[in-house]
């Protein structure tokens, strides 16, 4: 069995003048909701044998802030490919992951986190409520009965988990400040 864990970035800073989206950093919410996060994976137990993540400074951000609330650094393989990938980009990373690894932690962006899940997820309560939103700083995790990455194909995964910030700290949601 695989165990693949998407989490998509924190919420980034609109109001921040970058010239290139790529640069766009984390608003104080957003830092702070990834720490939430990475503290509740480790009281979850959640281990990884490998990261990979989409280079964008507010996934950089990201895994930092996630890596101080998880009490290590997750010290991720960065691949330009998670960029605003799309879902066959981003099935194409999965298969792509190293054949030892069998929890995998994968950091990237919407629409193309919760588009993947829709797409390898075939049915359930967890799976509607992707449907409905994918916020940022959200975990995803997903278990596959396969023997190696490049098995995993559409309507193969189950979605065992989905914890948004908001679940975890009602003031990370939409309407917190």
């Amino acid at each position: 069995m695989k165990t693949l864990t998407l989490l998509r970035h924190a919420k980034s800073g609109w109001d921040d003048p970058v010239a290139r989206d790529f640069d766009r950093p984390l608003n104080p919410k957003g830092q702070r909701a990834a720490a939430m996060v990475g503290r509740h994976m480790k009281a979850l137990g959640l281990a990884f044998d490998h990261v990979v993540a989409s280079p964008a400074a507010r996934v950089v951000e990201t895994l930092d802030h996630l890596g101080q609330g998880y009490g290590s650094e997750l010290a991720p393989a960065w691949d330009k490919r998670i960029y605003l990938a799309s879902p066959a980009t981003l099935i194409d990373v999965v298969h792509d992951l190293p054949a030892g690894a069998e929890h995998v932690l994968l950091v990237g962006h919407n629409p193309g986190l919760e588009e993947l899940v829709l797409q390898l997820v075939p049915n359930g309560t967890l799976r509607d409520q992707v449907a409905i939103k994918f916020p940022t700083a959200t975990l995803a995790e997903m278990n596959f009965e396969v023997e190696g990455w490049r098995e995993v194909q559409a309507g193969n995964a189950t979605l065992t988990r989905f914890v948004r910030p908001r679940d975890l700290d009602p003031s990370l949601g939409p309407d917190g400040h």
